[in-house]
């Protein structure tokens, strides 16, 4: 029998590992995302004070279209982007969450770097 590997498992011990070494302060905030099948997820977290500061996703109530491809990606990018130059962030560490910087994540991140974000 073969046996195929947990690759949410995988995933975590990669995020552990980046978690290791990337923190966001008051002044540079982490920028996290999760993806899931159907969603993405990114929040702007301040880990020395535990607070969320900014959040945007594909399930919150005005998303249009479908919230798994790369097009749903961008959008909250640019939305995520706006919402932190409104709180006057304009700095973040990325957090890429164990995922490989491609395909949503990659186009997440680009987003926001033309939203105004500098990371």
């Amino acid at each position: 029998m073969v046996k195929r590997p947990n690759t949410a498992a995988q995933r975590v011990k990669r995020h552990n590992r980046v978690r290791g070494k990337v923190s966001g302060t008051a002044e540079r905030p982490r920028l996290c995302v999760f993806r899931s099948e159907n969603h993405i997820y990114a929040q702007v977290i301040d880990d020395v004070a535990g607070n969320t500061l900014v959040a945007a996703s594909t399930v919150e109530k005005g998303f249009e279209g479908n919230g798994g491809n790369v097009e749903a990606a961008k959008k909250i990018g640019l939305k995520v982007a706006e919402r932190c130059l409104e709180k006057g962030i304009d700095t973040v560490v990325f957090d890429r969450g164990g995922y490989i910087y491609h395909g949503r994540v990659q186009a997440l991140a680009e987003a926001a770097r033309e939203g105004g974000l500098k990371f």
